[in-house]
């Protein structure tokens, strides 16, 4: 039979449609497809699947609780979420609840599909957009708020610095003098409330 997959998706015209894109594979079978978390709970055992596509929006139990519950009741089988928008915080949750793959709804066919094997072979798929905000996401979670204290030419400075350029390399890109720089730095110092460049560049979430 292939790889065994579960769709749950409320709207019945999304859901018909991932089934017929998964039973077009042939090396994957939808073994049911439900409406609700509820169903698709009450049948996981019976339908003994390798992978589920979860709908993160669902009525009722959400997508994120069916993630843990899916990991609590059957370890070995994987779950990708399927998501209208992208939302670090919602991709973060799902991960957590033991989600190991996020795709958005839009994506192309070939890449949900791929989405299924790859996490059945070890992966963790996610399309491009959802990885792109996974790593702005830390980038901000990191960053520390007295960044926000900097004026902008501060920031430049600073970032120049994280990039390791030196005190001269630094006033030659921002065609400023190196007497300035070292003001900004001072300035910068001050503000993150730190004694080194080690210290400030990881403040900028750099390090």
């Amino acid at each position: 039979m292939g790889i065994r997959v579960v769709i749950v998706e409320d709207d019945p015209q999304l859901r018909d449609a991932f089934r017929a894109l998964v039973d077009h594979a042939a090396d994957l079978a939808c073994v049911g497809a439900y409406g609700s978390a509820e169903q698709a709970m009450a049948a996981l055992v019976r339908d003994d699947p390798d992978a589920v596509l979860m709908d993160i929006g669902l009525p009722g139990m959400t997508g994120i609780e069916a993630a843990g519950r899916v990991r609590q009741l059957r370890p070995a089988t994987q779950v990708v979420m399927l998501t209208q928008f992208e939302n670090p915080e919602r991709v973060f949750e799902s991960l957590q609840a033991g989600a190991t793959g996020y795709v958005l709804k839009r994506a192309p066919s070939v890449h949900i599909l791929d989405a299924i094997r790859e996490v059945c072979a070890g992966g963790a798929p996610m399309s491009g957009a959802v990885a792109r905000l996974v790593v702005e996401y830390f980038g901000q979670r990191r960053r520390s708020p007295d960044i926000d204290t900097l004026s902008d030419r501060e920031h430049a400075v600073l970032v120049a610095l994280s990039e390791g350029q030196q005190y001269k390399e630094v006033a030659a890109s921002l065609d400023i003098s190196l007497n300035t720089v070292r003001s900004y730095v001072r300035s910068i110092y001050d503000k993150l409330h730190v004694n080194s460049r080690h210290d400030a560049v990881k403040k900028l979430g750099r390090v």
